[in-house]
């Protein structure tokens, strides 16, 4: 039989299962997402990726600020959900949200928990080098990603893996691993399995304090930093140029032997020394600017060897 759903998701790790979701034969009665934002420049209202999507589906779209209020909840339980699919929804679900659907509210999660609870996990895991990763499907409960855990896949992170490039890599798992997992409630068929009480950690919403290069930090914990925040927000550094310094944001680099002052550029291919070892940048973005390759960056802004990054 086709479950009767609700899709709760707003960036874009969400679409792709929203995509895969509306392939299957179950009814998607409607979609919740975050409200559009002011974005851009001109700070126009912008809808979330999964707003768009559903549009483009011909699925009804609600935006509430928050599942709190009586009505709201009145309006979601006035749906008669099978079941809530929740990925990368950003509001809190009240118990009573959370107890409205038959089968209740499942969430697909970006990591393996109990490692990595919380908002940031694809950051988190690869700015602490772990080794593996995965998405969950779980069953969610009041606590923060607390619920037993019905479907696992594990990823591995490889040794220049982005969060950009691990997110995606989720990303495409869990539009995968969803749909299967319905199959399996359909069949009566999902084994549910509480999570370990140990090895719990809190992967923490990304502070902007926390993308600045310390230069006099070991090259592995940078490399580690700089992967696990590219493309966004970026670790950034500042450049001295005659003009004033200048915010550069490093996306992309690799470990290599050198030896110096702690920031001090050791070639003329932007070698840097860290306080153990070096990384050689090879992906920057200057403030308002593309991306750019190493080479593409120096033949607009000269770093000369010895230069000191503070």
């Amino acid at each position: 039989m086709a479950l009767r759903i609700a899709f709760m998701g707003t960036p874009d790790f969400a679409a792709q299962t929203l995509t895969a979701l509306a392939k299957t034969d179950h009814d998607i009665v409607c979609v919740y997402t975050q409200p559009p934002r002011p974005a851009g420049r001109g700070k126009q209202l912008r809808k979330s990726p999964v707003h768009e999507l559903a549009l483009s589906l011909g699925l009804p779209v609600r935006t509430p600020k928050t599942l709190r209020d009586e009505k709201v909840q009145a309006h979601f339980a006035a749906l008669d959900l099978d079941v809530a699919i929740i990925v990368a929804y950003g509001l809190i679900l009240p118990i009573d949200v959370l107890q409205a659907p038959g089968f209740g509210c499942l969430n697909l999660h970006g990591s393996l928990l109990p490692r990595w609870r919380g908002a940031a996990p694809i950051q988190r895991s690869i700015m602490a080098g772990d080794e593996k990763t995965g998405v969950q499907v779980m069953q969610m409960e009041e606590g923060l990603d607390t619920g037993p855990v019905l479907l696992s896949q594990s990823i591995d992170i490889m040794p220049d893996e982005t969060a950009g490039s691990l997110h995606d890599k989720l990303a495409r798992a869990g539009a995968a691993l969803l749909p299967l997992a319905l199959s399996r409630l359909e069949e009566n068929n999902l084994v549910s399995q509480p999570q370990s009480d140990e090895g719990i950690t809190y992967a923490h919403k990304i502070d902007k304090a926390e993308a600045r290069i310390d230069w006099s930090l070991p090259a592995i914990e940078l490399d580690r930093l700089i992967r696990g925040l590219s493309p966004f927000p970026g670790a950034w550094f500042e450049l001295p140029t005659p003009k004033g310094k200048v915010r550069i944001k490093a996306l992309m680099c690799h470990l290599e032997s050198g030896q110096g002052q702690s920031g001090q550029v050791l070639d003329d291919r932007l070698l840097v020394a860290c306080g153990k070892g070096a990384l050689r940048l090879t992906r920057l973005q200057r403030a308002g600017k593309g991306a750019q390759t190493a080479e593409d960056f120096l033949r607009g802004q000269a770093v000369p060897v010895g230069t000191n990054l503070p």
